[in-house]
């Protein structure tokens, strides 16, 4: 029986909508601890350095979890460890409630780091497995869109609830909106329970072999997808930690604008997603997609690296850049899905999206590091070009995909 045969339009839609909302609350968790610094650092006297290795935990614990947590979804099922992520957050956002000293946040960082670790290679693969091929673009759109207002929605949420009740009841209120994904995750269970669950015996699915569990890390273009979503996301992290800085410093513009500038950035950003979804489901070159948006976003990038444009066009530039990143992401999960179906099958959803995805967080961990190093020393332009520099090269992976899909006969379309 085909997972096809095992859905409906209407049932289709409904795992769409509660895989976004447990996806948002993950992007919701990205930013459990940012908004809150100010709080934080006055409370334990801590500096920005110290502040920031708080994030390096939750993004290492989160890699790496990441590559794993892939291997405990095929064989215990995306449902489970979904639930288990979002337990997870709850736990983090208790303990930092709780948090008496500066080493207690770091325990925070890494429970939510864990527990957002869960969630791509499970997203993924229950889409994969419980919405039909027509409908993926959508799916894959709409689980980007989703992420993106998650982490819209945290800083105000976080910092209105600090003003009103204290950095502590904003705390434990972001532990409610852990329970209410996880309340509506359970109830709308009869959805999401995938192939897999739902039609093998779980004693057969625990003596699956384990024989070449590893194989797919001898696949280059596995490697490649990871390499993507390192370089990408590197350059979406500097722009997203540093925008505000290099524009006042490059053009001498207020915080002000800058900080509307990548606004612009982060909400054009997700009208991309959504618009991308839509374009996506009428072809099948992804990567040709991908490489003419972040060769866009690029140029619009050195563009604006040569101090040239005038100050007015600057939040419309960093608005149609944002357009084109998220215009490429539902095309590069489609990408994904074809090196991963195309080599391995369905059985392999959750390693190899946790592993490729990885790299996503390891390009958050490390861009920060290299693009503050351009800053402090006095080089702003040097942030743009090298997102500029980041882009490129990712498109170049995305294109080595897409050929060598292409040339094995489009085995991952099936």
């Amino acid at each position: 029986m085909t997972t096809a045969s095992l859905t409906t339009p209407r049932r289709e839609f409904e795992v769409i909508a509660v895989i976004g909302l447990v996806h948002g609350a993950s992007h919701f968790f990205h930013l459990l601890l940012p908004p809150l610094f100010p709080w934080l650092m006055q409370e334990f006297g801590i500096n920005f350095a110290q502040a920031g290795a708080l994030m390096s935990m939750f993004f290492i614990v989160s890699g790496t979890g990441q590559a794993l947590a892939g291997f405990v979804v095929d064989r215990a099922g995306a449902f489970r460890v979904l639930c288990a992520g979002l337990l997870l957050f709850v736990a983090a956002a208790l303990s930092l409630a709780a948090a008496n000293s500066y080493g207690a946040l770091f325990l925070v960082a890494a429970l939510a780091g864990l527990g957002n670790s869960v969630f791509h290679p499970a997203d993924f693969s229950l889409l994969n497995r419980r919405v039909s091929k027509v409908r993926l673009g959508h799916a894959f759109s709409m689980h980007g869109l989703s992420g993106n207002l998650g982490w819209a929605a945290a800083p105000p949420c976080l910092v209105a609830g600090a003003v009103w009740g204290g950095w502590r009841f904003a705390a434990a209120a972001a532990a409610a909106v852990a329970v209410a994904a996880l309340a509506v995750l359970v109830w709308r269970r009869h959805a999401l329970i995938d192939a897999i669950e739902a039609h093998e015996p779980a004693d057969a699915r625990a003596a699956a072999p384990t024989a070449g569990a590893l194989a797919f890390l001898r696949v280059p273009v596995i490697w490649m997808c990871f390499g993507f979503f390192l370089l990408a996301t590197s350059a979406v992290s500097g722009l997203q930690n540093f925008g505000p800085t290099v524009l006042q410093k490059l053009y001498a513009v207020s915080l002000a604008l800058g900080t509307t500038a990548l606004s612009a950035f982060l909400l054009a950003g997700a009208a991309g997603v959504f618009a991308g979804g839509f374009f996506v489901a009428g072809t099948e070159r992804q990567d040709r997609v991908i490489a003419l948006a972040l060769a866009s976003a690029a140029a619009l990038g050195l563009v604006l690296a040569s101090a040239q444009p005038p100050d007015w066009s600057i939040t419309p530039l960093f608005a149609v850049m944002g357009f084109c990143n998220g215009f490429a992401m539902p095309s590069r999960d489609m990408l994904v899905r074809k090196a991963a179906t195309g080599k391995f099958g369905q059985a392999a959803y959750g390693r190899i999206y946790g592993f490729v995805y990885s790299g996503l967080d390891l390009g958050f961990a490390i861009a920060p590091l290299i693009f503050g190093y351009f800053l402090d020393g006095g080089h702003p332009s040097w942030v743009l070009a090298g997102a500029a520099l980041a882009q490129f090269s990712a498109l170049s992976c995305a294109l080595g995909i897409g050929t060598r899909e292409a040339r094995h006969g489009g085995a991952g379309a099936r």
